[in-house]
């Protein structure tokens, strides 16, 4: 009797592509897509008045949606001594600080829904002299380098070109309402001299026309 033949293998070529290509696509899929970065935006430095309240403005721009689980982290680092402080966080809602520099003197003053994280902090004094930084996360959309606020808190307000060039057109447009209320004054005068002097003429020119009658009129003695 003839030996059978051994069962014919299959090849696994097919099956080894069925199990071993959905992760080759995935890493080539992931490698080549990507990754989500927010954009945060702050005014880089600002000077405020020792004593007073100031408004740091941070926003951002997210690939996605607002979600519940988007937070907000701004800290704050000392340029005296470079100590990092706590000084708001937010997540759902505003959690503020219950100790430190900064407790009872910091507010949530954004909305998130209208991508603004900003927040007030008040009372500022030298002490608050440093760099802000304002860390937004929306997930998945979590990386991105944070907004930095370079705070300088100054006993008297330094004038700044913007200060200058206001100052500068502030005079430019007194100088000018200064020139027309000098004409219209002058051309004020002029118009009452004007008609000042025909007022004079006026009774001069009666008198004129006058003198010409009494002439005319006859003597009594040669009516007689």
């Amino acid at each position: 009797m003839a030996p059978m033949a051994p069962p014919a293998r299959r090849l696994p070529g097919p099956r080894w592509v069925a199990f071993r290509l959905p992760p080759l696509v995935l890493v080539l899929v992931l490698g080549l897509c990507p990754v989500a970065a927010i954009e945060i935006y702050t005014p880089g430095s600002l000077e405020a008045l020792n004593g007073t309240d100031i408004r740091l403005k941070c926003t951002f721009h997210s690939q996605f949606p607002v979600g519940q689980k988007l937070t907000v982290s701004w800290n704050f680092q000392s340029q005296a001594n470079g100590h990092v402080d706590f000084v708001l966080y937010y997540h759902e809602e505003p959690y503020l600080p219950t100790k430190g520099r900064f407790m009872g003197r910091v507010t949530w003053d954004g909305n998130v829904f209208k991508n603004d994280a900003s927040i007030m902090v008040w009372n500022v004094n030298p002490r608050d002299n440093g760099t802000f930084q304002c860390q937004v996360k929306n997930p998945p959309d979590v990386d991105g380098a944070a907004g930095e606020v370079q705070l300088r808190v100054v006993l008297k307000v330094s004038f700044s070109e913007i200060h200058i060039l206001a100052l500068t057109i502030g005079a430019a447009c007194a100088l000018m309402i200064f020139i027309m209320v000098v004409i219209v004054i002058i051309r004020h005068r002029r118009r009452a001299r004007q008609d000042k002097n025909l007022e004079m003429k006026l009774p001069e020119n009666e008198k004129l026309k006058e003198v010409p009658e009494e002439k005319d009129k006859p003597q009594s003695g040669e009516e007689a």
